[in-house]
């Protein structure tokens, strides 16, 4: 028999739904929405959403399966999972099950037929907010509200980041090495590397600046993940030290806001933040816009941007910084999504243009590229054979 399921907001307001996935009385979370229309697989298993309740926007979900070749991520982040419409029969040849045993194996609790347009419309305008799943009925006491107010997402990173180090070759000649810095890294991110010739250190949060460089890499890329950039001191410190060798660095969404952090700038949360595979943004220095994937409830503050950080990239709908190209260092960053599956696959071209990076600081540094696996003894460091994307 389906349960009736509340979703709760810090604000009183509330919504009635039905339940299915994990059976769970209670689970609390931040609450977020996503307008994707496709890669609904990706956003579960995306770790920048650990600690949140997730709304999808799009109506009907769940209609083309589970497929694990899709995920993002082995492990599933989320606090809880919401739709309008879940589709219970889903028909695709690539598919191995469907949302609802998903759920279940994970322990997710996921709640349909809740109005998520009048929903997203509440965040819009209020902001994001705190709220709690419950299967107790209204009326709601003053001390719940106070209780969902506490809710804070704490030690993000650490939740998400591997345990271990692992080294993953390209299935082709070796051009490049580069490390990986997971905060949370989404697993296009290294097929987006592997396939243009890169071997990918995989490394932990916690890694210093010394064992990075002991890895002798080409590149440094830092990932998304999710959480408040702040909290992350001990990277930040390590940073620091990262960012004056002159090795390449490509950030992307967290590791955009780390680096800006590590430099100098600040940051701040937004208002509901940028979640959907249809944010425009715009080059500064081309004029051209394209049209990504985000994921993001902080932002760098362009005000607060230090000496030698060029603002390149805004949002086009509200004008928030999207990406720095720093002058005095051989770095730049973004906020969204280059490596974004289900897309859109705009703004892949960065990739290439880490590429040329790690191409010039071979030639000034003398770096053979002779394919041969490097570090090998790093301690720590679990060698994995995985092919290139074709």
């Amino acid at each position: 028999m389906e349960r009736t399921v509340y979703l709760l907001l810090e604000n009183g307001e509330y919504f009635e739904g039905k339940g299915f996935g994990a059976s769970l009385d209670e689970v609390a979370g931040e609450v977020v929405f996503t307008t994707g229309m496709t890669g609904y697989l990706e956003t579960i298993t995306d770790p920048s959403y650990f600690g949140q309740i997730v709304v999808q926007t799009f109506p009907m979900i769940g209609n083309y399966g589970v497929i694990p070749q899709d995920f993002e991520n082995k492990e599933v982040h989320i606090s809880a999972y919401i739709v309008k419409e879940w589709c219970q029969d889903p028909s695709n040849f690539r598919s191995s099950g469907n949302l609802d045993t998903f759920f279940k194996e994970r322990n997710i609790p996921a709640v349909y037929g809740i109005d998520t347009r009048k929903l997203a419309k509440t965040i819009r305008e209020t902001g994001s907010m705190n709220g709690k799943l419950t299967v107790k009925q209204p009326p709601f006491a003053k001390e719940e509200l106070e209780e969902i107010k506490k809710f804070r997402i704490r030690d993000a990173v650490e939740n998400v980041t591997p345990m271990g180090n692992r080294l993953i070759k390209t299935g082709g000649e070796t051009k490049y090495r580069v490390a990986l810095w997971d905060f949370g890294a989404k697993e296009n991110i290294l097929r987006e590397l592997t396939k243009r010739g890169c071997d990918v250190y995989d490394i932990a949060a916690s890694t210093t600046a010394e064992e990075i460089l002991a890895l002798a890499p080409d590149g440094i890329m830092l990932s998304n993940g999710p959480g408040n950039p702040e909290d992350n001191l001990s990277v930040i410190e390590e940073l620091k030290k990262i960012a004056e060798t002159k090795v390449p660095i490509f950030g992307i969404c967290l590791g955009h806001q780390l680096l800006a952090i590590a430099r100098g700038a600040k940051t701040g949360k937004m208002k509901y933040g940028h979640r959907g595979a249809n944010q425009p943004v715009k080059d500064l220095e081309s004029g051209r816009v394209y049209i990504s994937s985000q994921n993001h409830g902080y932002e760098v503050l362009k005000e607060s941007l230090p000496e030698g950080a060029e603002e390149t990239f805004i949002n086009v709908n509200d004008g928030t910084c999207e990406g720095i190209t720093y002058r005095d260092i051989p770095a730049f960053t973004v906020q969204f999504h280059p490596e974004a599956c289900a897309g859109p696959k705009d703004t892949e071209v960065l990739f290439g243009r880490f590429i040329s990076m790690m191409k010039e600081y071979q030639e000034k540094n003398g770096a053979e590229k002779t394919g041969a696996a490097v570090g090998e003894n790093a301690a720590g460091t679990e060698k994995e054979e995985r092919h290139a994307v074709k």
